[in-house]
């Protein structure tokens, strides 16, 4: 892998969970995935505590600034900024989240400057992060909000090694989703799909199948109306923009092995449809991704795992599959010729 121009940023996550635990054993895997120079923020001594509580010989380096990253990354796990805390696997609470938020500030901070080429997140614990004051919905919008953009603005894309999926719509109510989905929304969504396949993944001219919301998308409105009246006209004019959109599509045949290849990437109508393919297939190495922002957001497509943490159980697949994407954006964003081809 080509290097980023600068090292990643990751966040810890909520102490308590398996964020630093999998960042540990990233970094023990660094030269068997040839993954590039990281460091993380806060919680040196807690990352001593998980690294030895899963039997891994990790040294920790504390270091005064991001560029000093890449000087230690080959002899130990470097470390920037003092917060920290004593390690208590599956017991999140309050010390914790602020020890999360502080470091996913760091992280995300580094990555507005351009002193980390990208900001890998840890899982935080939204219901432990709420107690502290943490407005937003999810780490995706904090996101938005630290670039100084509307959370509209942010897409989140889950990517695991065989598929790529969209929710058009995310943290709601089922009973919602008809009701927002808008051609609006629709044509604001899949351009910046469309935008970020062609900067971050290099696809000249990304394929972007979209789902029905209803069973069968909908027979020709025997089994709901919005395929005909909503996602069939908004399908329309992202063509008429140059957009290789297609569909709607029935999301029960979308999936399938023959049909996976017909596409780059699926927009679905709602949290389940996209979470529960791709994590049927690709949950060990399941990225989250968020489209639309200046600068590189992944994150392993799991929670906290509070069950398992300090176990030795949780999986770091998706942990090295997310530091490999970011860092493979990071290098196509540097070289921008090379995203047209």
């Amino acid at each position: 892998m080509s290097l980023p121009p600068a090292p990643l940023a990751l966040s810890l996550g909520d102490p308590a969970g398996i964020g630093p635990e999998l960042a540990c054993a990233a970094w023990a895997a660094r030269a068997e995935h040839g993954l590039p120079p990281f460091l993380v923020t806060h919680g040196a001594g807690l990352l001593r505590e998980a690294a030895a509580r899963r039997g891994l010989d990790v040294p920790v380096a504390r270091i005064a600034a991001p560029e000093d990253a890449a000087q230690v990354f080959a002899t130990a796990l470097p470390v920037l900024g003092d917060a920290d805390l004593a390690y208590r696997p599956g017991e999140p609470d309050e010390d914790g989240a602020r020890l999360a938020l502080a470091s996913l500030t760091e992280a995300t901070a580094l990555a507005v400057s351009g002193a980390a080429a990208a900001v890998v997140t840890g899982p935080i614990a939204k219901s432990e992060l709420a107690k502290i004051g943490f407005a937003h919905p999810g780490q995706t919008e904090f996101m938005a909000a630290s670039c100084g953009m509307a959370p509209e603005e942010a897409v989140m894309m889950l990517a695991g090694p065989q598929l790529r999926t969209v929710p058009l719509t995310v943290h709601c109510p089922l009973s919602e989703v008809p009701g927002r989905i808008t051609m609006e929304l629709i044509l604001r969504r899949v351009r910046v799909v469309d935008g970020a396949m062609r900067r971050d993944f290099a696809l000249a001219a990304p394929r972007i199948a979209l789902c029905g919301l209803n069973p069968h998308a909908g027979e020709n409105g025997r089994m709901g109306r919005e395929e005909i009246e909503v996602i069939a006209p908004a399908i329309a004019a992202l063509r008429a923009e140059g957009i290789e959109a297609t569909g709607p599509h029935p999301a029960d045949s979308l999936f399938a092995p023959h049909a996976r290849g017909s596409y780059d990437v699926a927009v679905a109508m709602y949290h389940d449809q996209a979470l529960v393919p791709l994590k049927a297939l690709d949950f060990d190495a399941g990225v989250n991704m968020t489209l639309g922002l200046p600068i590189i957001r992944t994150s392993p497509d799991h929670g906290t795992a509070f069950a398992i943490a300090g176990t030795g159980a949780a999986n770091p697949g998706a942990t090295i599959a997310a530091i490999r994407m970011a860092a493979e954006a990071a290098v196509r964003r540097a070289q921008p010729s090379t995203s047209s081809g």
